[in-house]
This record gives C-alpha cells, structure tokens and sequence, in this order.
C-alpha cells in the first residue's frame, strides 16, 4: 500500500521487512557457454533468455489492481501498515497510542481516511479473489480493477493473518481465470514471474528466479516461504508469482531489507497454502485448525545421537499440555514427532503448519520415535482459538568437556510452586559441559533421556549409566525444554 513521506523515513537505515514485489536482476551469460552447458529455458527468445511476452497475455487479464479506504486512528501506525510489520518484527518500540486505542491500534473514525493499493488475482469465474490479509484487513471498502477497466466493489470474505491472505468476491460472471501451479514442483533456480500494481502502476510485470523453498521467518510459524530474487514494492502485495507454464505457483508478500529498498531478497507464499486457506474461508468465513498442545523444539545432532536417532529431524516435544489432545493421545516429553498421516517432517517448524492445515476432530497418525524405536500414535486434533499448535521452546546448545554441576533436591513447596510432582533437582552451579550446553543456575532437572530424576544419589546413578551423550530435561521458569549433553 502506497504511505506518506513521512512514513518512508520512519524506515530509513534500519531492517525493514516489508510488503509488495517483483523486479529482475541484470546478468549477463556467455552465449557460447550456454548453447554447450545450459539448455534453453521455455519461452526462449534472443540470447537464449526467456521471452515473457506471449505468458503475460495470456495471464494479464486474470491479475486485478485492489484499492482500499480506511479510517485509522489519530496518533499510531495501522497494523496493516508495512512499517508496522516492520517494527513488530525487527523489535522496534512501537510508537505510543492514544487512550482508548483497542490491541490492534485503531479507533475507528476519529483518524485520517488512508488510501492504498494492492494486488491480487481471480480464482473463479464467478468473482472470487485471492490477495494479502494485510492488503484489506479492516478496511472501510475495498474496490477490484480488472485489465479492461471495469471496477467492483469487493466484500471481504475473510482473512486470515496467520498466513497472510485473504479472499474477496465481487459479484460478476465469465470473468477469467488463473491456472493453479503446484510449488511443492517447482524448482530452485527457475524463472517466475509477478504481475502487480507496484506504487498504482497498473499491470506491471517483473521478473526473477526462484533463490530457495520453504524459508522460515520471524514469528512465521504456518508458511514455508518461496524465497525469490524480484524486488518487492508497495502495492505488490498479494499478486500472483507464475511459472513460465503461466501457473500460479505463489503470492507476493514481503521483502526483506536492511535499506527500505530491494536487496535482492523477497518472499511468496506457496499456492498450496492459500488454496488450503481460501477453501475454509469460502466455505465457513475463517480458517479452523488443528491443535495439538505440546510445546516443541528442534532435533540437533546432539540431541538425536542422544535419542538414538540416526537423523537430526523430526519435532522434538518438550512438553505436553495437560487435557490437551496430546496428552489424552498418550505423547510424552521426549517423544519426536516423525510423520504426520504419513508426511514426514523435517524439522520441527514443519510440525505447526502440518497439524494447523487440518481440522479440529481429524484423527491423524503421528509417527514418533520413543525410547530409541519408532511407533505410531493416533490423536484427535482439538481446535486452535488463538494460539499456537505447538510453541517453540528454546533449542539446546552444544557442550563438551565434564559435566560440572551441583544440584539438591526440590522442596515440597518449590515442586507444589511449579506443579512438578515428586522429584526434580534445583541446579546450584554450573561449569564445564553443563555451563557450555546453556544450564543456568535455578534450572530444574526433571529427567535424564526420559528417566525421571527422583534424587540426588539416582541421578548420579543415571550418569553413571548414560554414556558420553545424553539429553536431560529441564524446566526454565514455565518452560520445559531438552538440553543436549556432550561428555567428550
């Protein structure tokens, strides 16, 4: 969305992740190199390099400009404002609101009237459109642009913030449509493409190549981003990325800079996420997901030598929330999640968006690996209101050397104070391995590779017959988390 001067110096030297897109960057390739390594790309023109004009007309007319009024508050940044994401994110203070704001910023009519643009596409002929949340969240109206001139006033189906789109519909017939891609096919170092309304310049195209797949970002716990290398720009946001085959293979979201400007670093979600999405919000108006309620962390070498695992993968869970899914399902802290229905998971930040894609009630098979085997569990998923499916707990650190700790045991009021039911030691010092594998004084050790920890004299014994690579657990305030040990 386009914002004041003012707004744009509020950015200026600092890291700024920020919404809109696509622009490419110059190269040159020894055209003799490439007629003997490289085989020309579809929609080859002169010099070997893709010629995009025959895609873009055939897709042009399905990408429409969205334009947006909103009353924000007097004083404060809107939440849909990219300099607010920008200082969300990065850690900045945000700027003080007035009395009387509600959590999100805003009082409705009491602020200036804002006016911005975005991008976004048809996915049905009958008028339904795909864009960003953050484009037409809380906006007063909402008009749709087509090619050929023609405007619709635009009802907001629903949003989903947690992965960033949202789903418009204006009442029309026979209007054309995108073709859906699958992400999960493409392929690092492709070529895409982005039509957009970059700053309200209608139906701009910009182009690019695909830098790497399933990126994480900050506080982004449902979306593996495709990373690409076309320049984001405000008014961008929420149009399509395509293939050369003219598929939509992801939407544009956001950049990431150190300047404000492009550095040659953006991000689009992958289709199959928002066709997820938008199948609930056409359906029910919001998106239902699955909640499981264990607290996670990743799998480290360390700690998967620990558990016998013979891979660093999988979502280790530190913790299960009592009366949650989980727990009724019989998962234990220790426990790695492997699959979920058969679809393995990588690394632990594939776990949230995995439960969260299904919904409440969904018996679902998770593979796990317990006690250096692996077995499956089934669970019924509850439903999510608000939190995450499986908070991240803090990840262990690598240690080495000897362990070098004191510890006493847990009095009956410390283990009624944090709800721990018998046993559990209090660390006193710490040096050597436990200092280096992260062991604060005031940690609890609650179990050493899954055996819980009764006293003083049965820890020693539990080292004693742990071997030089162990995990123990341990409870940090309200959180409980794995911390891998490295006697070597």
């Amino acid at each position: 969305m386009t914002k004041s001067p003012t707004r744009a110096a509020l950015a200026l030297g600092s890291l700024l992740l920020m919404f809109g897109l696509v622009l490419p960057g110059p190269g040159l390739v020894s055209s003799a190199h490439a007629a003997t390594t490289v085989a020309s790309p579809p929609l080859a023109g002169r010099y070997g390099l893709p010629d995009f004009a025959d895609l873009v007309a055939e897709v042009g007319p399905a990408v429409v400009n969205i334009s947006v009024t909103q009353q924000l508050a007097s004083g404060g940044i809107s939440p849909d404002d990219p300099f607010y994401d920008f200082l969300r994110r990065f850690g900045v203070p945000l700027p003080q609101l007035p009395p009387g704001s509600d959590p999100r910023g805003q009082r409705r009519g009491d602020g200036p009237l804002q006016r911005g643009v975005g991008s976004g596409f048809i996915v049905s002929s009958d008028g339904y459109v795909l864009t960003n949340a953050h484009v037409v969240d809380d906006a007063n109206e909402v008009t749709v642009k087509l090619t050929d001139k023609r405007e619709f006033k635009a009802k907001v189906v629903g949003v989903d913030k947690r992965t960033d789109v949202a789903l418009l519909k204006v009442e029309a017939k026979g209007l054309p449509t995108v073709r859906i891609g699958d992400a999960e096919q493409s392929r690092v170092g492709e070529w895409v493409v982005a039509v957009g309304s970059p700053f309200g310049f209608e139906s701009t195209v910009t182009a690019g190549i695909i830098s790497a797949k399933a990126r994480r970002l900050p506080d982004e716990n449902y979306v593996p981003f495709i990373q690409t290398d076309v320049a984001i720009n405000p008014g961008n946001s929420g149009g399509p990325l395509f293939n050369l085959a003219g598929e939509v293979v992801g939407i544009n979201s956001q950049i990431y800079s150190r300047s404000g400007g492009f550095m040659g670093i953006s991000f689009a979600i992958p289709i199959d996420v928002a066709m997820k999405v938008k199948e609930q919000l056409q359906q029910f108006g919001k998106v239902q997901r699955g909640r499981l309620g264990v607290a996670i962390q990743s799998v480290d070498k360390d700690l998967a030598q620990s558990f016998g695992l013979p891979d660093a993968t999988g979502a280790l869970i530190a913790s299960v929330e009592p009366d949650s899914p989980a727990d009724k399902a019989g998962l234990l802290a220790g426990d790695v999640v492997l699959s979920v229905n058969g679809d393995k998971v990588r690394d632990s930040s594939d776990l949230p968006r995995m439960i969260g894609e299904l919904r409440p009630g969904t018996r679902t098979r998770l593979g796990i690996w317990r006690d250096s085997k692996a077995r499956e569990v089934t669970v019924t998923l509850g439903s999510m209101s608000g939190e995450d499916v499986a908070t991240a707990g803090s990840k262990g650190e690598d240690a080495g050397g000897a362990l070098g700790l004191s510890a006493r045991a847990l009095t009956a009021q410390e283990a009624a104070q944090l709800d721990i039911d018998g046993g559990g030691l209090v660390v006193e010092t710490v040096e050597g391995a436990a200092a280096r594998a992260g062991l604060r004084q005031g940690d609890v050790l609650l179990a050493l590779n899954n055996q819980r920890i009764t006293g003083v004299a049965q820890f020693r014994k539990l080292l004693s017959q742990a071997g030089k690579r162990f995990a123990l657990l341990v409870q940090r305030g309200p959180s409980r988390i794995f911390v891998p040990i490295r006697l070597e």
